[in-house]
């Protein structure tokens, strides 16, 4: 599978015997892209949204609207994981569709600050979570503690096998399906709310709608990872789309439905008043504080699960880029007993670590990297166009419907959704999109020198 180089830069080598297994059924797959997608932003971001759009209707349309865009990207990358069902997924993509200096400027990008980023700040989501729930203060060192032993704890579980990892994701996304229906189905049922709240208002601020758009975009952020481990789903050509396409159903009924029961039990002008603790207040509202606790608990485990599907995900990339000889040659080892990418595995969590030690901004850190992960997608989606013509005679299990205008709906949106999230922090003196957008835009001259490295070597 591709070619290794030795110490990363020199002749080019056969790539290893050992190979990732294909243990990933139709269900973990499910299991995993929601796992990956509903972390904690469901939970959070919804109080966040109607303190910058002050409209329920407005709200709804953002979050259906984004809905959509998703569903037509994720019914591209169905088709596209179904045509090149290896690890590495939008990466894989990318170089076929555009060559190595585009594939390794997202790997690059992914190894060093995405995924690392983005494990780090769940962790640390996590451990202030737990520590909420046992009313102990959040102290600096004590989030931290429990952070790493987070991070610790998943990636060797997932270093001990993609089912392992899988069975983690598969629990606690069924937990988290669990909460969220619960609040759904208690707000209607149980609770003493109000259609009515759905009409109440403001006016919409353009600033606040481009920010609001920021959270909108980042709690449905993810949904992409699953792509990454297609080299290690059992016959992905027949269960790639199924996955895909079930689970971005499964995470847009939910979000759209937890949205409509936060409005039905409370007027927005309430809602934005809630802070985090938004699903907490409802369900003690349902069910007393024996259920407020109860969903501090799925919460905790929302966030959990997401941690576990990022690092089973996402260390897939660099895994991919070691195999093509794009990066160091070692991250592309896999383990002799357990075949899963563990020196990858350990890089990444000893990469976390250090953000959760070092990095204090978690928030501008997201933003930083929404817009960039959101731009790589812009382009993923786009090599559906691309490689219709570069492989126009290679079988594919799947067509995206409807095609070009599924896929076009997607660019045309998310290019849309982006350019408001980068005028939107400009008009607050936030320039963090700007940066990320630059430090993609070096990897193109990091690629350059890697591969006069090679040719010297």
């Amino acid at each position: 599978m591709g070619l290794a180089f030795i110490k990363g830069v020199g002749t080019p080598v056969q790539a290893q015997p050992q190979d990732l297994r294909r243990v990933i059924g139709l269900f973990g797959g499910i299991a995993l892209i929601v796992g990956i997608t509903i972390g904690s932003g469901i939970f959070r971001t919804p109080p966040t949204i109607a303190g910058l759009v002050p409209n329920p209707l407005v709200i709804m349309g953002l979050w259906t609207a984004f809905g959509l865009i998703s569903i037509c990207g994720a019914l591209a990358v169905a088709e596209l994981s179904s045509l090149l069902p290896r690890a590495g997924g939008v990466y894989v993509f990318l170089r076929e569709a555009y060559g190595d200096a585009a594939a390794f400027v997202f790997g690059w990008l992914y190894v060093l600050v995405t995924t690392p980023t983005t494990v780090a700040a769940l962790s640390v989501v996590f451990a202030e979570f737990l520590l909420n729930l046992l009313g102990t203060p959040a102290v600096a060192r004590t989030v931290q503690l429990i952070a790493i032993a987070a991070i610790v704890t998943l990636t060797f579980a997932n270093v001990l096998g993609a089912q392992v990892g899988a069975a983690v994701s598969g629990v606690t996304t069924l937990v988290k399906v669990t909460a969220l229906a619960a609040i759904i189905l208690g707000a209607f049922l149980l609770g003493n709310g109000s259609l009515s709240h759905l009409r109440e208002g403001g006016a919409v601020q353009g600033g606040g709608l481009a920010r609001a758009v920021a959270a909108v975009i980042w709690t449905y952020d993810g949904w992409i990872g699953v792509s990454m481990i297609a080299g290690e789903v059992v016959a992905p050509e027949r269960l790639m789309k199924r996955i895909i396409i079930v689970g971005m159903l499964v995470i847009v009924t939910l979000y759209i439905g937890a949205n409509l029961a936060y409005l039905y039990i409370m007027p927005v002008s309430i809602m934005a008043q809630q802070k985090e603790a938004i699903a907490r207040t409802v369900m003690t509202a349902i069910a007393g504080p024996a259920g407020g606790v109860l969903i501090m608990l799925a919460i905790m485990t929302s966030v959990f699960g997401a941690l576990n599907g990022n690092l089973l995900a996402k260390t897939r990339v660099p895994y991919a880029m070691a195999r093509d000889g794009l990066t160091f040659s070692f991250l592309g080892n896999t383990h002799p007993r357990w075949a899963t990418p563990w020196a990858a595995l350990l890089i990444q969590g000893a990469v976390a670590i250090i953000m959760v030690l070092v990095l204090r901004d978690f928030d501008t850190l997201t933003t930083y990297f929404v817009v960039v992960e959101w731009a790589a997608l812009i382009f993923a989606v786009g090599a559906v166009f691309v490689l219709r013509r570069k492989l126009a005679e290679r079988p594919r299990p799947f067509r995206t419907p409807a095609y070009p205008w599924v896929p076009l709906f997607f660019v045309l949106g998310t290019v849309i959704g982006v350019s408001a999230i980068v005028w939107g922090q400009i008009q607050v003196g936030n320039f963090s999109p700007i940066y990320g957008l630059g430090i993609a835009v070096a990897g193109f001259p990091v690629h350059y020198l890697w591969k006069r490295l090679q040719r010297i070597a």
